[in-house]
């Protein structure tokens, strides 16, 4: 997906909004952030950290609904580069404040407000179907969901893994574990 968008950002149409949802994709996945947060990060909520990465504040979150905040260390990487894709949508936006994810025009203006949730979701869908996967499989928890199933096939710890989601429970993060791992080591492996 990320391929496809720097694709589409070499085509000067569609530079502002390759670039705008490459960051998208890259910090919700990286961040395991929801929808909602995502939508509603501000300049003022990230921290470049150099050489290491980026932190993001969380003002408001599902698990988080009195407002403390929580904060998520996103390290750029080599592969998903949510960092580089960051300063990348920053440069091409040219937003230095407010909303860090704005809504565009048609011609990829920005309009200074901020992304909705179900945005996020058309964004997964839309890019999902332009690498030829099932839009319908799809979502925009799929980054958040993403993020643990691929930690989990990494081998991430589980402590490690919560810092990152925030989950409170160990339970619900295992679930997504299970459905990595439910083929390794599987008690039929070796005569099935």
């Amino acid at each position: 997906m990320l391929r496809y968008c720097d694709d589409l950002a070499r085509q000067r149409l569609y530079r502002t909004r390759a670039a705008r949802d490459a960051a998208v994709l890259a910090i919700g996945f990286a961040g395991a952030l929801r929808r909602s947060e995502i939508c509603g990060l501000r300049l003022a909520d990230i921290d470049f950290m150099e050489p290491h990465g980026v932190l993001v504040h969380i003002r408001r979150s599902k698990t988080d609904q009195t407002g403390e905040g929580q904060t998520v260390a996103i390290p750029d990487g080599d592969l998903i580069q949510p960092v580089k894709r960051m300063r990348a949508w920053l440069d091409v936006s040219g937003i230095t404040s407010g909303p860090l994810l704005q809504t565009l025009r048609r011609g990829g203006a920005i309009r200074g407000r901020k992304m909705d949730p179900s945005d996020i979701a058309r964004i997964v869908k839309r890019y999902a179907e332009a690498v030829g996967l099932d839009p319908s499989e799809y979502s925009g928890h799929s980054l958040r969901a993403g993020f643990v199933t691929s930690a989990a096939i990494h081998r991430a710890r589980l402590d490690k893994i919560m810092e990152v989601t925030r989950h409170t429970s160990p339970r619900t993060v295992l679930r997504y574990i299970r459905q990595a791992n439910a083929f390794e080591d599987h008690a039929g492996a070796a005569f099935l």
